[in-house]
Formats: C-alpha cells, sequence, structure tokens
C-alpha cells in the first residue's frame, strides 16, 4: 500500500516557496496557530485531502521543468515519515527539498532524538525554513520568509 498524506493542496509550479520553479506540497495541520498565518486553513488536523505520495511524484515526473519540491503547511513535521519518504523520491529525481516549518531548527534537533521521523525528514530536508511566523516581525519585503525571525539554514547541498 502506498503511503498517504494529509494535505491542503499542492501548488505545480511557484517560483515564490524558494529558488527556480518548485512544486509545492501544502501539509494540513498545524498545532502552531502562529497570529497572522498565511495559511490558516491548514491548522486543522481533519481538513484536507490524503493523497498517495505515488500521485504527488506522477505530477513530479509529468514537469521536466522543476528544480525543486517545498514541503509547507500546515506543518510538515506532523506527518513527518510521510513528508520523509515524498522528499527521499523527490531526491532521487535530482530535485531539492526545501522545507517549511514552524520548529526552530534546534527544537528539530532536540526532538529528533526521540522523534526518528524528524531525523528522517530533516536528513532529507536541502534547506529548511525555520521558525513560527510572528506578526509583529512580519516583513514584505524578505525572500521566502514571512518575519524576520525566521531563518533560511542549508543543511544539505
Amino acid at each position: 500500500m502506498d503511503t498517504q498524506l494529509r494535505i491542503a493542496d499542492i501548488i505545480n509550479e511557484s517560483i515564490v516557496d524558494g529558488p527556480g520553479i518548485r512544486l509545492v506540497v501544502f501539509a494540513q495541520g498545524c498545532k502552531h496557530n502562529c497570529p497572522g498565518c498565511h495559511n490558516p486553513e491548514t491548522h486543522s488536523f481533519t481538513g484536507g485531502t490524503l493523497v498517495s505520495i505515488s500521485s504527488i511524484m506522477e505530477d513530479v515526473i509529468e514537469n521536466p521543468i522543476l528544480d525543486g519540491i517545498t514541503l509547507s503547511g500546515g506543518e510538515p513535521f506532523e506527518q513527518a515519515e510521510s513528508f520523509a519518504e515524498l522528499a527521499h523520491r523527490a531526491k532521487a529525481m535530482g530535485l531539492n527539498v526545501i522545507t517549511y516549518t514552524g520548529y526552530t531548527y534546534e527544537e528539530l534537533l532536540h526532538g529528533s532524538s526521540k522523534n526518528t521521523a524528524w531525523r528522517k525528514l530533516l536528513n532529507e530536508t536541502d534547506t529548511l525554513v525555520d521558525g513560527r511566523f510572528e506578526l509583529d516581525k512580519k516583513n514584505l519585503l524578505l525572500k521566502f520568509i514571512g518575519s524576520e525571525n525566521q531563518r533560511i539554514l542549508v543543511l544539505n547541498s
């Protein structure tokens, strides 16, 4: 049986969710509930749609101009095992992986000592955009992030 993800949406070609042309998968479900979140409809863990990783990969295969995939949310680390598998398959095709998370890198490192799925997703992530969105630090001039506390961290190159 193919692994499934609960997702809010997929954008087949985006130029605003990382460098180049990217397929973006929006996870459904987020515990952070950041005030002013750009995607509040992704917070519920019961919304969205169940989609197989294979069907997402079919979209990837059909688009030869993709530079990578972006895992956004919601919170991808709430479904880390499945998102790690998706990322692994994309990387096997030569694509890079960006993961957006409300957790800080330090929180993920600490938590990954007990949560092997978090460790797997971190290992499959090339670039991590970390930190909760903070409305009082919102800055529309920042590239690929929404608030000044968020960071773009290159993990694997």
